[in-house]
């Protein structure tokens, strides 16, 4: 619908987003369209962070719980689903405000799917390190069950051509052949951007760390347990992909000890927040703020500024 008026609020991991939504649901007529590739599932609460049901009822939330772990998602059902939700938002004489970190969603919500996810370092590694492991022919075999399409035009030799397929794959939840086959044109709307900027990034990474250990208090082994437990989920899913799942799972399986899985699950979060950062650092029309040091007054004369007359 031209003429949707959007707030993006952006930032990392554990940099307060949730918190300032709801402050700003409590001042402004918003609802609130999750942007987050771990929201999703159902059954993923303790690691994701999600907030208590009771919290969601304070403002109308969407996009959260709305599939189960072992369901595919792409970064093509979000565009098509959260841009229809923003139109509902508005047409009800409502604010859309976008709220998380999954910056890919963001980026193909504002500017379509014509482009493919950029090249991820980390994938990268473990793609080739899996590789080292079980062989490019394995790694062959599996494209072949994610992207047939891309599989059959790729040979199993063109170990470059397999790893940025997976790596694709893996980014956007949807096959490289996919992506390349269903382009989107940009929101045509009006979007003003929030960024909580985490300009101390010691600090950063000690509410990260805080932030796990409080989440293995409140049960995030025993929440991935009960998820390992049923026959239909394993490792090569997205979903037990998500920071912190894939590291317990290990722990679980009896990979690595105790204090190494905290270990790996705190770096694992710290890598995601740097990619975040990153990613953020190269928006060039936001309106950023120290997520440590921010006056909440001057981000609520930005939103009645940029909504008014809603």
């Amino acid at each position: 619908m031209p003429g949707t008026k959007v707030i993006l609020l952006m930032g990392a991991t554990a940099t307060g987003k949730t918190d300032l939504a709801l402050e700003i649901g409590r001042h402004f007529p918003v609802e609130i369209i999750s942007v987050d590739s771990a929201l999703i599932y159902r059954g993923m609460d303790i690691g994701t962070a999600k907030p208590e049901p009771q919290v969601l009822d304070t403002v109308p939330h969407h996009l959260i719980d709305i599939i189960d772990p072992a369901e595919p998602y792409s970064v093509w059902d979000f565009v098509q689903q959260s841009r229809q939700l923003a139109n509902e938002i508005s047409a009800r004489g409502r604010i859309p405000l976008l709220v998380g970190g999954t910056m890919m969603y963001f980026h193909a919500f504002e500017r379509g799917l014509n482009r493919l996810p950029e090249a991820d370092v980390t994938i990268r590694q473990r793609l080739n390190h899996e590789a080292q492991q079980n062989g490019w022919q394995a790694m062959h075999d599996r494209l072949v069950e994610v992207d047939p399409v891309s599989a059959n035009r790729i040979r199993p030799t063109d170990t470059q051509r397999i790893q940025r397929a997976l790596e694709v794959y893996e980014l956007a939840g949807e096959s490289l052949s996919e992506l390349q086959q269903n382009a989107s044109v940009g929101f045509d709307g009006k979007i003003e951007k929030i960024i909580l900027a985490a300009n101390d990034r010691a600090k950063l990474h000690k509410r990260i760390e805080a932030r796990f250990l409080e989440m293995l208090e409140l049960g995030f082994v025993e929440e991935v347990t009960h998820l390992k437990a049923r026959d239909d989920l394993n490792l090569s899913l997205p979903s037990m992909r998500c920071v912190g799942y894939r590291q317990i799972w290990q722990y679980l399986d009896g990979d690595i000890t105790h204090p190494q899985m905290i270990e790996k699950g705190v770096a694992a979060t710290r890598q995601l927040a740097k990619r975040q950062i990153t990613w953020l650092r190269k928006q060039d029309d936001e309106k950023a703020f120290d997520c440590l040091n921010y006056r909440k007054d001057a981000i609520f004369r930005l939103v009645e500024a940029a909504f008014s007359g809603l």
